[in-house]
């Protein structure tokens, strides 16, 4: 596992559980995947999120969701702005996902959030990942 990009590695772990159809995924915590986590909690991606510590080091666990026919309710799981090739954007830049269906998760001065708070907010910021 390559660690120049720790979210791709955490959005790589959680697109393979789910391939799998996995209940739990587990991967090393920082601010910014406990972060990532809340607006996926918050948009209805995942059932819950929890850090625990072991020993010196913090794990962040989520629990997936999946809907009534054992589907999983993330489709797609993308980074998009990665350490080589930053992709940033104002307000009035933001995208709009699948036609609103999808959601870009942001990371702002004001912190992590989607793209529709961050229109609402009128913030711009970097673009992390995308969630449909």
């Amino acid at each position: 596992m390559s660690m120049s990009d720790p979210i791709a590695d955490y959005l790589t772990i959680i697109r393979n559980s789910l391939a799998i159809k996995r209940d739990e995924v587990s991967a090393s915590s920082s601010k910014l995947k406990v972060e990532i986590a809340k607006v996926l909690k918050q948009e209805g991606y995942v059932r819950d999120f929890s850090v625990a510590k072991e020993g010196k080091r913090e794990t962040l666990k989520v629990l997936l969701k999946y809907d009534a026919e054992g589907r999983s309710v993330i489709r797609e799981l993308k980074r998009v702005s990665k350490p080589g090739c930053r992709t940033y954007c104002s307000t009035k830049e933001i995208p709009v996902y699948r036609n609103g269906i999808g959601t870009y998760i942001l990371t702002t001065p004001q912190g992590v959030m989607t793209d529709r708070q961050a229109r609402r907010e009128k913030i711009g910021g970097e673009l992390l990942c995308s969630v449909w």
